[in-house]
């Protein structure tokens, strides 16, 4: 096995769990695939660490003392210097709903533990790619343009998930946006996972641009 340097190109990982021995495993092995990778062992150090310093690509757990990972992302998808980094959660809850959960929040991708190690470099790297060919589009088009985000013309939103679509492109979190309209949390998760329905997006980062350029926002 070779490492997959790119000649000082390397790629900055954020590691995030309260589990040292996943820590030590992981990071060894990522190290090992030429990345370069930090550690925390919560959200509230992450957040910490993340205000010197931007990652190319943040790997976190979800059940965590003082601050868990759904309350780490929602901080890191608010703030514009952080909204864009891709997020891969590692979680020992596998059931369907707790992945829906796990999406909504804003996660990009959500895998289940334990894995295989070679899954989550397969997924790190498909995860960058991704964001570098979105970085490359945005430079070949001119700088102020971002890609567009495509969906079916003939997505219909009921006024409900209008209002929703329209707190989730301001940044809020479901549970932020279940308070200001007065409903369950899983109310609003289910609006969410009704619109991703609807337009084919993946997350709530894509949902919250598309309504930006569509002008809903």
């Amino acid at each position: 096995m070779t490492k997959d340097t790119n000649n000082g190109d390397q790629k900055r990982l954020l590691l995030i769990d309260d589990d040292p021995n996943l820590i030590l495993l992981v990071k060894d092995y990522l190290e090992f695939r030429g990345y370069q990778v930090k550690t925390a062992e919560n959200g509230q150090e992450a957040l910490d660490l993340l205000q010197n310093e931007v990652p190319d690509m943040i790997i976190c757990d979800v059940m965590m003392p003082q601050m868990d990972g759904y309350s780490f992302v929602e901080h890191v998808r608010k703030d514009a210097r952080t909204s864009w980094i891709p997020v891969l959660f590692l979680s020992a809850k596998g059931q369907s709903q707790d992945r829906v959960k796990g999406l909504n929040t804003g996660a990009d991708v959500y895998m289940v533990k334990p894995f295989e190690p070679e899954e989550l470099v397969a997924q790190v790297e498909s995860s960058l790619k991704q964001a570098t060919r979105l970085i490359q589009r945005q430079d070949s088009v001119g700088g102020d343009t971002t890609p567009k985000i495509h969906v079916p013309f003939d997505v219909e939103l009921t006024p409900t998930e209008l209002r929703v679509v329209q707190y989730v492109a301001r940044g809020m979190a479901n549970r932020e946006i279940a308070e200001e309209l007065r409903v369950s949390q899983r109310t609003i998760e289910s609006h969410v996972s009704n619109m991703l329905g609807k337009t084919g997006l993946h997350n709530r980062t894509e949902l919250a641009r598309w309504a930006i350029e569509n002008n809903m926002a």
